[in-house]
């Protein structure tokens, strides 16, 4: 029998007036870490590092669900409301549960639309924030796919968002992990990741914003695997190259959710990203 260390609780918060209940996951003692999810999927992503004494021995991990994802749920009213992500909002939330759990200066570590968000923070408020851990994260990708495919009546939304994101996993990547991974994203809420891609695929305000990163000050480095076909390589080394000071690791055999689908494979690129911050 085992009793992981992670511990789960709810914290509500006030985003643009409106109250919203979100669930997030802590482990490790330590300098503060917020863990942001990929499009589509929850905190489940980051649990193998939550897992991991290695980092929680020096470092508190706290993962959180995004409003719409995972166990927090929409706001009031949800069902008269389509969700479509909107920067502003997102900058608001990731800002309302860092004031709301008393964190300073925390490292912010995003995956995907998480390490989109994580750069935008740190051109808009990185006295926020001691650095940033973006990770495949690119300064803007337009979708390739058309993503109101994924909330019709005629075609189940989580399984084919799986179908999707099932081409950017790794073939190094555990079985049994890949599938976890996939899980996560067939759970998806009605319309959940439909809404996440509305902000990954069609918000380009970042790319203006890259130069007002000021890394002297707050740390930037970007880690992007080889085989993520969202976000290539060179993708991420495009991003970089405008940011002056920021640093790139490529991870070769690993895919567009490391944590997740590669934990083993991703351990070491995420130490060395904690310690540059």
């Amino acid at each position: 029998m085992t009793i992981e260390p992670i511990c789960g609780r709810y914290l509500t918060v006030q985003i643009d007036g409106t109250p919203q209940r979100i669930y997030f996951e802590e482990a490790g003692q330590g300098r503060p870490v917020i863990c942001l999810h990929t499009a589509g999927a929850d905190t489940r992503q980051w649990r193998h590092l939550m897992n991991t004494p290695e980092v929680t021995g020096r470092h508190r991990l706290i993962a959180f669900d995004m409003p719409w994802h995972g166990k927090s749920l929409p706001p009031e009213g949800f069902q008269t409301q389509e969700y479509l992500l909107q920067t502003d909002a997102y900058i608001k939330t990731v800002l309302a549960v860092i004031d709301g759990l008393g964190l300073e200066n925390p490292i912010l570590a995003g995956c995907s639309m998480g390490g989109r968000i994580a750069l935008q923070l740190a051109a808009l408020h990185p006295d926020k924030f001691s650095g940033f851990i973006a990770i495949e994260a690119s300064d803007f990708q337009p979708a390739w796919y058309d993503i109101d495919w994924f909330h019709r009546p005629d075609a189940h939304g989580g399984e084919m968002g799986a179908a999707l994101v099932s081409a950017n996993i790794s073939p190094y990547a555990p079985e049994a992990e890949r599938w976890n991974t996939l899980w996560m994203f067939m759970q998806s809420g009605p319309g959940v990741f439909r809404g996440d891609l509305n902000f990954y695929t069609k918000d380009d305000s970042l790319i203006a914003r890259l130069p007002m990163i000021d890394t002297a000050k707050t740390p930037v480095h970007i880690i992007v695997g080889a085989y993520d076909l969202t976000c290539t390589p060179e993708d991420a080394k495009r991003t970089a190259d405008q940011i002056p000071g920021a640093t790139l690791a490529v991870m070769d055999e690993l895919g567009h959710f490391p944590m997740s689908e590669h934990p083993d494979g991703f351990l070491p690129f995420f130490r060395h990203g904690l310690s540059l911050m």
